[in-house]
Formats: structure tokens, sequence, C-alpha cells
């Protein structure tokens, strides 16, 4: 084929007669303006606007505000800061810091022993608790101790040693009872050291020394050592676990079941006081707190050179809209994405904060506008006035929607406090900023206790459902009250075979009367008794159940919670009754908790600490607890 069949000498004529078929045609689509200004192509202009006006009107647009969109905002802002912390009604002091709120608030102290009354003795016998924090204290102590001074080791395990329980004595029936704990102390007694032990020397008094138990720490710069190490000993362990210091109050409040405390702030000339009466559910925000108008200073004892932290400024911001997933768009021909489906919320009648969120994401999602303001924690902030400058160059004046009297049933407004009582004060629209933490990492609890209503015996049954043993460890209150009763039916049944009571007569009715039946060991009573002074109003008292045991011929002994939750009263000299206000306990029952608590802090420190908490109930029982009965003779089981 010859080459000059693709030589073209004019392009041109060959497009026109399509002489090459195969020749392809490339062009590109581009403005070609017809002059040098671009002035009109740059104004995009709309043709039909009599079909765009016809769209505007069908949508309902010029129903609308004639309003112009934000472009700067400037805030007249109040801060103050929290300065005083007072637990309950005790003695106020300085607001914590460096720690989360929950930790100083919730913090309980360990049970490190526990007295148990031998019946026939006017002395209570003490037995240890906390076997595990025990060993874990001494394993640190003899850490401590080996570098320098290893050759004292020995010497402290004997000074501080753990006591072998003795399984035929019933005075340690808290630890014999119960083979896991039996097992654990006989492994480890004389070869361990009891931390404990020592702690709580140290902590008893200033002037205590870890050598004082020591025969063999003579030398003078041994004991300087050892005193160095003993406050290592004493700070590692309470920066471990946040412990309440020996004088300090506690803000738990037993016949309440709950955390009472107050913070303040100042404000003016005085001071904002702020209370929490009913905080039990172990998550803290400002949901739990209430402005007391009424309420006097805290006077905490404030270091003189404590500054002013009251601060009043003006910021200015460029305000931006709200975006979230799902938005819709302000668009007409734009669909937006399925990763927030409102279609799929079905919210109920009483679902206020459901409506409330599709209302604010369907309707008014593009009016929100977000203004970025940095607080410290621990601070209160006021909100005097904003100013909104729009579009169209107007100024506008905003103050704070809930404004108005505080007892105003149709005021209406968000994360604000309420103030205790009715006095037609003003509304308080300062939002508060507290130390708290986002998460809490709880354990199993390690006491629990259900509170539950006994119609047919008419008082309140406090049932250990999970019991601390000796060694820290947790065990259900059924299984610890059985083993309990059957050490101490087996001790009686050692000395009744020295010395054996007479046999009881046989029966010669084929029925008999029994006065009243028992209930298992841990189910505690609590009985309505009425208020000092007060015919009408009652509480409720903790009272006892006898312990019945097989052939014990002798006045029976009270039976005594194992818990701490309900054994408030039992380990002060003399003994305390324990009352419980009865709307304490609902219809449902109450739950109430306690266990370990782990969170991290700003900064990653740790803290750890034990502490309570209560829930409805969600169990209906009952005792079974009968009086005046006939029973049948025959029946092994009735006697």
């Amino acid at each position: 084929m010859s080459e000059q069949k693709f030589i073209i000498t004019d392009i041109q004529q060959a497009l026109v007669q399509r002489t090459l078929p195969t020749t392809t045609v490339w062009n590109r689509l581009e403005g070609r303006p017809r002059t040098l200004n671009f002035d009109r192509a740059l104004k995009a202009e709309v043709r039909d606007a009599l079909w765009l006006i016809s769209r505007q009107w069908q949508m309902g647009e010029y129903q609308g505000d004639d309003a112009g969109s934000p472009v700067l905002s400037k805030i007249h802002m109040d801060t103050t800061m929290l300065q005083e912390y007072r637990p309950d009604s005790h003695d106020a002091e300085p607001f914590p810091k460096g720690m989360p709120l929950e930790v100083e608030v919730e913090k309980r102290p360990f049970s490190f022993s526990r007295t148990v009354a031998p019946k026939g003795e006017a002395t209570d016998h003490i037995q240890p608790m906390s076997l595990d924090l025990r060993l874990l204290m001494g394993r640190h102590w003899l850490k401590l101790l080996s570098p320098g001074l290893g050759g004292f080791v020995q010497d402290f395990i004997d000074a501080y040693a753990i006591e072998a329980p003795d399984p035929t004595n019933k005075d340690d029936v808290l630890v014999a009872a119960h083979p896991e704990a039996w097992s654990v102390f006989a492994a480890v007694a004389g070869r361990r050291m009891d931390g404990g032990k020592l702690y709580l020397y140290l902590k008893a008094d200033a002037n205590n020394h870890a050598y004082d138990n020591v025969p063999t720490v003579t030398d003078a710069n041994d004991q300087l050592t050892i005193d160095g190490l003993a406050e290592r000993f004493v700070a590692w362990f309470e920066r471990l676990y946040c412990l309440p210091a020996a004088n300090e109050a506690d803000a738990w409040i037993p016949n309440r079941l709950e955390y009472q405390f107050a913070v303040s702030a100042p404000d003016g000339e005085g001071e904002k006081v702020l209370t929490a009466e009913e905080y039990y559910n172990g998550r803290l925000d400002w949901y739990n707190f209430d402005i007391d108008p009424a309420a006097d200073d805290l006077n905490a004892p404030l270091p003189e050179d404590t500054p002013d932290p009251q601060t009043s400024y003006t910021k200015s911001f460029i305000p931006t809209q709200i975006t979230f997933d799902g938005m819709p768009h302000t668009r007409w021909w734009t669909f937006e994405d399925k990763r927030t489906n409102f279609g799929d919320i079905n919210p109920d009648t009483t679902d206020l904060s459901k409506l409330l969120l599709i209302e604010f994401g369907l309707v008014y999602a593009n009016d929100w506008f977000l203004l970025p303001f940095e607080l410290p924690v621990g601070s209160i902030a006021k909100i005097r006035g904003m100013t909104v400058t729009n579009v169209f160059n107007e100024r506008i004046w905003v103050e704070a929607a809930g404004k108005g009297q505080d007892d105003d049933w149709q005021r209406w407004s968000m994360f604000t406090l309420n103030s205790v009582g009715e006095n037609e004060e003003g509304a308080d629209n300062s939002l508060l900023l507290l130390p708290t933490v986002t998460n809490v990492l709880e354990s199993k609890p390690v006491e629990q206790v259900a509170l539950i209503r006994d119609e047919m015996a008419n008082m309140v049954w406090g049932i250990e459902k999970q019991v601390a043993l000796s060694t820290g460890w947790s065990k259900a209150g059924a299984e610890t009250a059985h083993e309990h009763y059957n050490f101490l039916a087996d001790r009686l049944a050692e000395e009744l075979a020295i010395t054996p009571p007479p046999d009881p007569p046989d029966p010669k009715a084929a029925i008999r009367y029994r006065v009243m039946n028992s209930v298992p060991g841990h189910w505690i009573p609590f009985v309505p008794v009425h208020i000092e002074n007060n015919n009408r109003e009652v509480q409720l008292q903790r009272a006892a159940m006898p312990r019945i045991l097989p052939g014990d011929q002798e006045k029976p002994e009270k039976i005594r919670p194992q818990t701490t939750l309900l054994r408030h009263g039992l380990e002060y000299s003399p003994l305390q009754p324990y009352f419980l206000y009865e709307e304490e306990v609902l219809r449902t029952g109450v739950q109430v908790q306690q266990n370990f608590k782990r969170t991290r802090w700003h900064g990653g420190q740790v803290f750890t600490w034990l502490g309570v908490s209560k829930h409805t109930g969600r169990e209906v029982n009952r005792s079974g607890l009968a009086f005046d009965q006939i029973k049948d003779t025959s029946d092994k089981r009735n006697s």
C-alpha cells in the first residue's frame, strides 16, 4: 500500500468531503467571551427569576423572619471559682484541688477490723479484716526495708505478725467459719507481715515509730532511716488509695443512704452556697446542686494570701454554625446522608428530651451558632449579656432567655441551677463547671444490701446479698450466714458433748404451739418506731433476730449484720442504735452497694477509692417470718 494515501494536503477539504472517515476531530468545550469585559460573566445572572420566586412562595420562605446571619459577637462574662467544701453539716475546709470532686465526696474508710461479741463476755473480740490489703502493705514495707536494713525483715514479720485463727475457738468465727478465709490466714500466718498493723500504729499517734515494737532496732542511725521509710510507706498507701483523714467528717449519711455536702464561691461581697442533699447515684454533675440563698458563709479556713477569684471581662467571637452528621441541608436539591436517621426515632408523648432533639435537628438546626468559651474547672460563669452583629450591620443586645423569677413555672432554661425554697428570688442563670470525670471504672460489689418492705410483717428487711470476708473477698450473704451458723452450732455441739443437757420430754400431744419461727441470718430487721416527741411520724430502727442453736439452753445471742453498710453504730463504745428514715425505702425496695472505683484525672494521675451508691430495687421477696403457729409434733422440720 502506498504511503501517499495517508498524506493529506488540504485538511479542511478532506473533513468537508469526508474522504477519510477514520480521521477524528477533537474539540474542547470552553467559554469564548465576545468582549474583554468580564463584569457580566461574573454576575451569575438568573434568567428565570419568576420561577425562583414561585418556588420560594411554595416553600413558605416569605413567612420567615427578615433576619441576617450573625458575623460578630461580644460577650460580657462574670466568673468565680469554688473555694470551700463542707461535708454534711461538719466543719468546712478548702475546696479540694487537683482531684475529681467525686473522690473527695465519696471516699470511705477501709474496714481493717471488726468486733465480735462473744456470748457471756463483757468485752468484744476484735478480728482483723481486709487481709489482702494487709499483705500488700506488708510486702511493700519489707521491700522498702530490704536494700539497707534487710537484717530486720524477720524482726518486723515477728513484731507485726498475722495470727493464725483457731478453728475450735468460736471467737474466731469471722475467719474460721469460712474455709477459703481460714486457709488463707493459715497459709500466711508467721510467714508474712501484717502491714495494716504498722499503718494503723503509725496513724494512731504522730509520736509512734515503726521500730517501737522491734527491740532489735537500737542504733540511732537505723532508727532515723526507718522513720524516713515510714513516712514514705504512709504516703505510698494514701497515694494508692484515697482515704478520709482520721479527723475528717464523712459526707455519707447512713440514715438517708446518700451523700450530703455543700460548696461555695465568692459572689460579690458574700458567698454563693451550693448544696447537694441527695447525691447517691455515683455520677456527680451540676444537676445535683441547688442554690441556697439563706445559707450562711461556710467560713472555711483559707490562707490569708488567697486571691479573689472573681473576674469580669468581655470577649469577641466569630459565630460558627453548628453542624452534625445527617444535618438537613439548606439547599433544596441536596440530599442528606443516612448517618443520622431521624425517621427511626419513635418518641412517646412524655419523651421531652427526644422531642426537643428532633425539633432542634429538623426545624431549628441552622439557627444555632457556636461561640467557644474556655473556662477552668471548678468555676461558676454568668453571662451578663451579649451583642450580636449580623450581615446587615445591625447590633442586637441579647440576654438570658431563662431570666425572671426562679419559681415561675413557665420559665424554661437548660443547665441552670434552681434555688432552695420559694422566696420569689430572681432566677440564677449561671453555669456551674465542676471538676468531675466522665468515666469511672467500678469493681464488683464488695458489699451489697437490699432493703425491702415486708407488708405481712409490717417492717423492713435489710438483706445482705454480698458480704466482705476477712480476706477482703466478697461472698454471697446467704452462704456466709449459713457457714456462720454451722460453725457456731458445731462449737456448741462440742461443748454439749462434754456436758450434755437433759433430754426434752417426749411430746404427748399431736400438735404443739410455736411462738415464732426464724429467718436466714443475713436478713436484718428494721422495725418502725416513733420519732421522739412525735406521735404520728415514724422511722425505722435496726433490730436483731435471736440466733437459735440446737441444744442451747442459755439466752440466745443477737445476730449482728456483717456489712459496714448496716453496722453503723456497732463499732462505737457504747453501742449506738441505727435509725433509717422510712421514706428512703421505696415500695419497690432499695439496693445499696459499696465497691472500689478508679478513674484517671488530667495529667494521667490515677485515683482509687471506696464509694457507695444507691439504686432502686428490682425484686420482691418476703422473709416468711410468722408468729403463733400450730405445728405437727411428728414433723421433725418443725422442731
